[in-house]
């Protein structure tokens, strides 16, 4: 670990230390949970189903961009406004 990476590893542990809000400390502490876990994350029968009937979606070309999916939260966030008239 070079200088500047163990400087940043020791500002991110001193403003760790200076949290007060009990709800950030829990989101690091997942997070660190997550990235520190040695085992492998094991799927249930269904979970490797749902993959595998994703990937395969995927593979035929059955999915939608990223720019197609917002611009049917934006029509439908439209038409639940007009239902609402707001």
């Amino acid at each position: 670990m070079s200088t500047s990476e163990l400087q940043l590893k020791l500002d991110i542990i001193s403003r760790i230390t200076e949290l007060k809000e009990v709800r950030v400390i829990k989101e690091i502490k997942k997070l660190l949970d997550f990235e520190l876990e040695e085992n492998l994350y094991e799927l249930s029968t269904d979970q490797e189903n749902r993959v595998a009937e994703a990937r395969k979606e995927y593979k035929n070309g059955d999915y939608i961009t990223n720019e197609e999916a917002e611009n049917e939260i934006d029509q439908w966030l439209k038409e639940d406004l007009q239902v609402f008239n707001v």
